[in-house]
């Protein structure tokens, strides 16, 4: 399984330059709106709510240029709701994002 830390990282970069400082903030706000999003999926009991859940992390991941995770959310949003499967890549990736972390 291969993660896009490059472009990752690379998008952040292209947004602020080389203030690292300003690069590890974005990063930061990026896996805490991930994670809230991976959350509301782990919660939601209807199609409606997993569904806007797993768009609104497509979204996020595409500002961000984690083309892993759009595509992850993206079969979250065509799966069921509460499909374990899709979580856990899901958890899978964000946990790999931190721990790329320099």
């Amino acid at each position: 399984m291969t993660f896009d830390y490059g472009a990752l990282d690379a998008a952040l970069t292209a947004a602020v330059g080389n203030d690292q400082s300003l690069v590890a903030d974005l990063r930061e706000a990026f896996l805490n709106s991930a994670k809230r999003q991976v959350d509301l999926l782990q919660r939601a009991r209807c199609d409606a709510n997993w569904e806007y859940a797993a768009l609104r992390l497509k979204g996020l991941a595409a500002s961000f240029g984690a083309t892993h995770m759009m595509h992850l959310a993206q079969e979250a949003a065509t799966s069921a709701p509460g499909e374990p499967t899709v979580l856990t890549k899901l958890e899978q990736a964000i946990c790999a994002i931190e721990d790329h972390r320099d």
